[in-house]
């Protein structure tokens, strides 16, 4: 089993700055993908950021330039540092993590990240 726990999520202001943190825990194997997806109140979620072990990236378009994320190998845990942050950037923000043949699918239980005005 494979346990993620999120922490980092809070309100701020639109052009400020958050940084997301995520530990997984458990049976994690050495290669996999670990990121973040979000999901805004009636919209599908969608994902934000991915990076695998071998440290390749994967963004959203509309967060590129803004959003940035990392992997502590030794810790097992992805950061989201998130800039410059917009109205439309509020949603909970999920982690994800991605192991295995079949692609697993292992999920945190989400942190709010609200922006105003």
């Amino acid at each position: 089993q494979v346990q993620l726990v999120e922490s980092g999520g809070g309100l701020v202001q639109a052009g400020g700055s958050l940084r997301l943190s995520c530990a997984a825990s458990g049976n994690i194997f050495s290669i996999n993908t670990i990121g973040w997806y979000r999901q805004a109140p009636g919209k599908q979620r969608e994902l934000v950021a991915t990076i695998t072990t071998g440290g390749i990236t994967n963004y959203l378009n509309s967060v590129k330039g803004r959003f940035s994320i990392s992997r502590d190998g030794a810790k097992n845990t992805v950061y989201l540092s998130m800039n410059s942050l917009k109205v439309e950037d509020t949603a909970v923000y999920y982690c994800n993590l991605k192991q295995g043949v079949y692609s697993a699918n292992y999920w945190g239980q989400g942190t709010q990240v609200t922006v105003s005005s």
